[in-house]
């Protein structure tokens, strides 16, 4: 991002990242090019080398020089730390890693089940899970123990096994089964796509060569 006053509205570089900042913007607090008023800063290069302590008018004149942004990283170091960066770069990279942690944690899809779980609701729930697996999301599937069932974890643990087993086809657990209080709590992650097969859930296009479904 080239070097601009902060009442610049355009660049010189055609096709350059281009971002207007918000009240909310986690971005338009970070200090940068004319902004940065403190007459003597501590310099980081593009490629992370340490220039020194230099004058910010020095500093700024140096990023100029590459046609990149003077932002400052480190603003409570005495003096504050400034790296030379392309400041439109960096906001698209740290957007891509918070839209890529959003992007996972909606993958993870949940079924709840009981120790004395009827078998038909039972089924269903399988069902939604293979669904779930079949879109490629994980599934947590979290076991509830209600009243005294807890004595008898046994139970719970033999519910959560027939689960693993009836989707085996569609995926498998990242690590055993494990008793957190009243709960059972398992993740199950799905097979690669060519290797799916659901038993239960039916597809609404079968892929060609897919084999049809199992019907209970």
């Amino acid at each position: 991002m080239a070097i601009s006053s902060p009442s610049s509205g355009s660049s010189n570089r055609p096709g350059q990242y281009q971002r207007r900042y918000t009240s909310n913007d986690p971005f338009a607090n970070i200090r940068r090019n004319a902004r940065i008023r403190v007459p003597e800063i501590r310099v980081i290069s593009p490629e992370g080398t340490q220039l020194g302590v230099l004058p910010t008018a020095k500093a700024l004149a140096l990023a100029q020089q590459f046609n990149l942004d003077l932002v400052e990283v480190a603003p409570n170091a005495n003096p504050p730390v400034c790296r030379i960066m392309d400041f439109g770069k960096y906001v698209y990279e740290e957007q891509k890693k918070q839209n890529h942690v959003k992007s996972t944690a909606s993958k993870i899809k949940e079924i709840e089940l009981t120790a004395r779980i009827a078998p038909n609701d039972f089924m269903t729930k399988i069902r939604h899970a293979e669904g779930f697996l079949d879109e490629g999301s994980k599934v947590k599937v979290r076991l509830k123990f209600r009243g005294r069932e807890l004595a008898h974890p046994e139970i719970g643990f033999g519910v959560v096994k027939r689960a693993i087993d009836e989707l085996a086809g569609m995926g498998h657990p990242d690590s055993e089964p494990k008793l957190l209080g009243k709960h059972i709590n398992l993740m199950i992650s799905p097979l690669p796509a060519n290797k799916r097969k659901p038993k239960y859930f039916v597809r609404e296009e079968s892929e060609p060569g897919a084999e049809a479904p199992k019907q209970d």
